[in-house]
């Protein structure tokens, strides 16, 4: 019979690699008490070491993704606001 794939919420996986950065308990310990492989408590702890200063940096990637998104929307909002009052001035005989 299959075993059924096992899903660790990433806050979850954080707590297991704190508690093996820690070295209070051996990664096999670990690894037994929330039954996971030892490899993969080891794998978890070296991506928390390596990424978390990513934690306390400004803004993560999506963030910056979604803010250049709405950065690039209104820069085209503001164009076709300068063309259309363009336009109409040109249309009313107005001059600067």
């Amino acid at each position: 019979m299959k075993q059924k794939r096992m899903y660790r919420t990433k806050e979850m996986k954080f707590k297991i690699a704190l508690e093996a950065i820690k070295g209070q308990k051996q990664v096999s310990e670990i690894a037994e008490e929330y039954q996971v492989h030892p490899n993969q408590v080891t794998q978890w702890k070296k991506e928390l070491l390596e990424k978390g200063a990513l934690v306390f940096g400004k803004e993560s990637s999506a963030e910056e993704k979604t803010l250049q998104e709405e950065r690039d929307f209104l820069y085209k909002k503001v164009g076709e606001q300068t063309i259309r009052i363009d336009w109409l001035k040109k249309k009313l005989g107005i001059t600067e």
